[in-house]
């Protein structure tokens, strides 16, 4: 006899299941505890299988028995409503997992980690601002070409280096999906030409001595306070990366053996700078000043020591002195310079400065970068590049 609404509400639990049969394989099964489960019993290719439809009284009689009619068309067309249950659900699954923001996000684990935060940070807010709205939802391996120009001309308005830049991250992701599994092609290589040409401008470095020894007595001529002074000369001497020099720690620093070791934000392998003469001088001048600070920093931050200085002080300092940053001369740009410098000007080998530079440089065998290769001519050619500069700095036009 068909089951009713009454004889379902008034049906009680026993100490084993109850079933109670509607017909065509549906039935409810009363579990000890109370609960009441749709379950269908069907047979395909000779077995018995059962399905679950729902729980009572969230799926009613009614909806139960047309969950029961939906099962037995698909069994009368040869397919296996369990299976077809789990492919849907595979791919609803793959619609939130295969997804491009999905897809980025894995990349942005996976390869960016190790990035220095700068940069890893600008990639994701691109994506997050200018992509993830228009494609984030997509289906990684179903997004096309014109799909990603018409996101891209969206930014090539408002700032063109960002909507090239988009582009190639774009790609990055895609041909992450393409090596994983969920996407077979990269679209980004159809639209070069697409956007207007764009170059990247490389940092404003100076490399004529008469313009060098000018900017030198410029930061001599510093006001500021003694700190960032400091940061100011010190950065031409070592040629680091201005992210690093405002993150020296002080427990980094021998000052007997004349070394700073660290590690660099770009490729995180072990550096060390031999310091000059002229680079010590500077140290042990700061160091009674912040060396008791909290935080350990060489250049702790102007408003509360436990930071290092702001990643915006130097070039901030270089327009106070009338530099131009975009024309000029940025933070960055003195290791242009040095490169420069050192071999054209004072002959050094290319392949020691790359090293100075914590470039990665592999020679003959292979080998990479290595912190103590070379290391004697890395300090006698820091010693001198120091003396260059003091000799440029005093020849005034």
């Amino acid at each position: 006899m068909p089951l009713t609404d009454t004889a379902i509400r008034n049906a009680k639990p026993g100490p084993k299941p109850v079933r109670l049969f509607d017909g065509g394989g549906l039935y409810l099964e009363i579990s000890p505890a109370g609960g009441k489960l749709w379950r269908l019993k069907y047979r395909i290719d000779g077995k018995e299988k059962r399905l679950a439809l729902g729980v009572y009284p969230d799926v009613s009689l009614a909806e139960a028995r047309d969950r029961r009619s939906d099962a037995r068309k698909l069994l009368a067309a040869g397919i296996d409503p369990s299976v077809q249950r789990k492919a849907e659900k595979a791919a609803r699954t793959a619609e939130v997992t295969d997804s491009f923001e999905a897809v980025a996000r894995e990349w942005f684990a996976r390869h960016l980690g190790s990035k220095a935060p700068g940069h890893r940070d600008k990639v994701v807010r691109r994506l997050e601002r200018d992509v993830f709205p228009y494609l984030g939802a997509r289906p990684v391996g179903d997004i096309k070409a014109p799909e990603i120009l018409a996101v891209v001309r969206r930014i090539e308005g408002r700032a063109l280096e960002t909507a090239h830049r988009a582009v190639q991250n774009i790609g990055q992701v895609i041909r992450y999906a393409v090596a994983t599994g969920r996407a077979e092609i990269d679209p980004t290589p159809s639209l070069r030409g697409a956007l207007a040409p764009w170059k990247p401008e490389h940092m404003a470095a100076p490399t004529d001595p008469a313009q060098v020894g000018e900017i030198l007595r410029m930061q001599d001529a510093f006001k500021g306070g003694p700190v960032v002074g400091a940061a100011l000369r010190l950065l031409p001497l070592l040629f680091v990366r201005p992210g690093e020099l405002r993150t020296m720690r002080w427990e980094q620093i021998d000052i007997e053996a004349k070394e700073w070791r660290y590690t660099t934000s770009k490729t995180k392998t072990e550096h060390l700078v031999p310091l000059s003469r002229q680079a010590v001088a500077i140290l042990a001048e700061l160091r009674p000043l912040t060396d008791h600070r909290p935080g350990g920093w060489v250049f702790p931050g102007g408003r509360s020591p436990k930071s290092p200085m702001s990643n915006m002080a130097i070039n901030a300092a270089y327009r106070r002195l009338g530099i131009d940053t975009r024309t000029e001369l940025t933070g960055h740009g003195w290791r242009a310079t040095a490169r420069t410098l050192l071999h054209e000007r004072l002959g050094f080998d290319p392949v020691v400065i790359e090293h100075q530079l914590a470039h990665r440089v592999p020679d003959a065998l292979g080998r990479a970068y290595n912190r103590t290769r070379f290391l004697d001519e890395r300090r006698s050619m820091m010693q001198a590049w120091a003396d260059y500069l003091d000799l440029t700095r005093a020849q005034k036009p």
